[in-house]
């Protein structure tokens, strides 16, 4: 059963006390695949057989809670059930079994064209759209020009829709889904098809929602917007959760899942990082989150693709990197020996003594150069390093108390 009742304004609390907004409880999806469909009612009555199917599970078993103020993020491969769950969660598709509840007006944005009608104009769909979400004609008609305006679709807005591309079928979509004010936004991977400057501009109608403490979501193939934007993600294969935790730790999940290893490399053509870790150095294990202060071993190899390319001293470079800025460089700089024609493999162990405290998660950053030019890099994100004690830095304060008449005040100050 999917029930939706009205909720509060979005100013609710935050953390483990929040409202709990959607609620999936044993949540099962069954669907029929047909063998061999009859095309015609002559063959449906007189070839039996040919209406013969099989039922096979999309989603088997999920159990799934999202609070006031969280942006989670479904991900996993293609076909695992994501918009399924997703269309379930809307009301759209009813669950084989199990129950839905969700709180709170909900604006979905889940197909490219749903709610819409081709043969109407943009202007008209606005119209048909709210309505299919709840909202009375005249709120539509006061939010009718801020929805165009963000739309930018003013030029086009009083043609059919069928004549529209995909992006401004996903631009009037989005338009409608953020402008009702909605207590849950969930969104499909149609931002995909928007070109780059709406998509940013999609990506801070989003933060504004999560400053707002509204409720969020989402299903993309992007790791990027996943760990940049989401405060948890869940990870669907086969129709069931696999993980549901930290963007970063759900990320690794699905690589692994995949086969893929998530560090990011580029490489000019003569050389590349094959392998990057960062290990606890007396028992070789990867690192989640060291203590500020402990040793580490960083380990890569790199693979020589063209060693008569190198005339010149090869040197690595260590960085972490906090965004685009580099917060730490780790010296020295290591001299690797120009590879001969018959060495193609150098493995590399960089010793880091103490490891710094960091500002949240950093990327850590190798790079390969000779002659001043880079010819190999890989990026290992999501190094955290939980710091252990307190900084104390110098610094001063000073008080000023007016009394109720002039020449009646006390000055304090103190240093440090």
């Amino acid at each position: 059963m999917n029930t939706a009742t009205p909720g509060p304004s979005s100013q609710g609390s935050s953390g483990a006390e929040a409202e709990v907004l959607i609620e999936a409880r044993g949540l099962s999806k069954q669907f029929s695949r047909f063998h061999r469909r009859a095309t015609s009612l002559k063959e449906r009555v007189i070839r039996r057989e040919q209406g013969t199917m099989a039922q096979f599970w999309v989603l088997h078993d999920i159990n799934l809670t999202v609070r006031r103020g969280e942006t989670v993020g479904l991900v996993g491969p293609n076909g695992s059930g994501k918009s399924t769950l997703l269309k379930c969660l809307a009301g759209i598709l009813r669950p084989t079994s199990g129950s839905v509840r969700i709180t709170g007006r909900v604006a979905s944005l889940l197909e490219l064209g749903a709610g819409f009608d081709g043969e109407l104009t943009g202007r008209e769909n606005i119209y048909l759209n709210s309505a299919l979400l709840g909202i009375p004609r005249q709120e539509t008609e006061d939010l009718l020009e801020d929805i165009i305006e963000f739309s930018e679709l003013r030029d086009r807005i009083d043609d059919p829709v069928k004549h529209y591309s995909s992006g401004q079928y996903m631009r009037l979509g989005f338009a409608v889904a953020v402008h009702v004010d909605p207590d849950v936004l969930i969104v499909d991977e149609v931002l995909a098809v928007g070109d780059a400057a709406f998509q940013n501009k999609c990506m801070d109608r989003i933060r504004l929602f999560q400053r707002q403490g509204k409720t969020i979501l989402f299903v993309s193939h992007s790791a990027g917007q996943v760990t940049s934007l989401c405060t948890r993600a869940v990870l669907l294969d086969g129709g069931q959760i696999r993980a549901d935790g930290p963007p970063a730790k759900t990320i690794d999940a699905l690589e692994d899942l995949l086969g893929v290893d998530h560090v990011d490399r580029r490489t000019t053509g003569s050389a590349r990082i094959a392998a990057v870790a960062l290990v606890d150095r007396e028992s070789g294990e990867a690192l989640e989150t060291p203590d500020q202060g402990s040793p580490a071993l960083f380990m890569a190899d790199i693979e020589w693709l063209d060693p008569d390319e190198f005339d010149a001293p090869v040197y690595a470079d260590l960085v972490l990197l906090n965004g685009a800025d580099v917060a730490v460089v780790v010296e020295p700089s290591q001299f690797l020996v120009p590879p001969g024609a018959a060495r193609s493999l150098t493995s590399l162990r960089w010793l880091i003594a103490a490891l710094p405290a960091t500002a949240g998660s950093m990327t850590m950053r190798l790079t390969i150069s000779c002659n001043g030019k880079t010819v190999a890099r890989a990026d290992l994100p999501g190094v955290v390093v939980r710091s252990t004690s307190v900084r104390r830095i110098d610094g001063s304060a000073s008080s000023f108390t007016a009394g109720p008449g002039p020449g009646t005040a006390t000055t304090q100050v103190a240093s440090g």
